[in-house]
């Protein structure tokens, strides 16, 4: 009988199984083997390149920042114009490399990713007949989305999937309370501007709405404050509630994480000779090369 260590999982970190069956991986060839390195980033060569991609956005957002500064463009303008291109040519290419190793690049193309790359782009070549767009250069800061799978913060990732399936469970709940919250702060605002009236700042309901909605989230701006007795105490009043209320969502929410069951995903086995990861849970042996798989014991 055999028995897999870790069992494999479909697709890497790097895409879901349904992104990477909507764009298409190569069955063989060159383009699976750049698919690997830019889409997949659980091997070394995939994970070498979205670092490299990493450090170059970072670089380029950093000379972008350095080019707004005036007394730094006027001394080193050409320097800092010539890295943006330097950057632009890599960021091309790249996108290139992401539409030339799938089979359907017009769904990459279309896609967040796909049209973040594109804008990453664009500008740089549209600063040359327009060049206001340079500005536009800044949007290339929606690629460092892709540090989580690039970094393979795993633990991170488990941990921002569990929160979003609680807050979906607890959306009809946090509704709820929300609305209740509306129903409060129309009243305390109607009070309000009953009790001080317009002498005294709270010219209108809405006015007084917008106080009460700031004093209850406990942010207090101070441009409206109460000056009557009766006021101050209703405003006394107003604090303690939004105490219990900023504890309300947390304790939803947390009560949802904690009532869930969680199945912990699998580590991926790679092929150490050809990097692939698509194997079956009982494999020994890699589908593509036939070379031996790691993880795997006889008992």
């Amino acid at each position: 009988m055999i028995q897999s260590d870790a069992p494999a999982t479909p697709v890497s970190d790097a895409l879901s199984e349904a992104e990477a069956l909507q764009l298409g991986k190569p069955a063989s060839g060159w383009r699976r083997r750049l698919y690997t390195i830019v889409f997949e980033s659980d091997t070394p060569a995939g994970r070498t390149f979205d670092v490299v991609v990493i450090a170059a956005i970072l670089l380029s957002v950093v000379a972008v920042m350095a080019d707004s500064i005036e007394s730094v463009a006027s001394r080193h303008g050409g320097l800092l114009n010539a890295v943006e291109w330097m950057f632009t040519i890599l960021f091309t290419i790249e996108y290139i490399a992401r539409l030339s190793c799938v089979d359907r690049p017009l769904r990459y193309a279309t896609s967040f990713f796909g049209i973040v790359d594109l804008l990453a782009v664009l500008p740089t070549y549209l600063a040359v007949l327009f060049p206001e767009a340079q500005v536009l250069i800044d949007v290339r800061m929606l690629r460092l989305l892709r540090c989580f799978r690039i970094f393979k913060l795993t633990a991170y990732l488990t941990e921002l999937r569990l929160l979003g399936r609680a807050m979906a469970n607890s959306m009809r709940k946090i509704l709820v309370f929300l609305s209740v919250v509306v129903i409060v702060v129309l009243i305390v605002g109607t009070l309000m501007y009953v009790i001080e009236g317009p002498e005294n700042g709270f010219t209108s309901i809405p006015k007084a709405i917008y106080w009460a909605l700031s004093t209850i989230t406990t942010v207090g701006y101070g441009d409206i404050v109460p000056h009557t007795e009766v006021g101050r105490a209703l405003a006394a009043l107003v604090m303690l509630i939004g105490w219990g209320i900023l504890a309300v969502p947390t304790g939803i929410v947390t009560a949802e994480m904690t009532a869930q069951k969680f199945v912990k995903e699998p580590p991926h086995r790679i092929c150490p000779e050809c990097d692939s990861t698509e194997h079956e849970a009982d494999s020994v042996f890699c589908r593509l090369c036939s070379a031996r798989l790691p993880g795997v014991r006889r008992s």
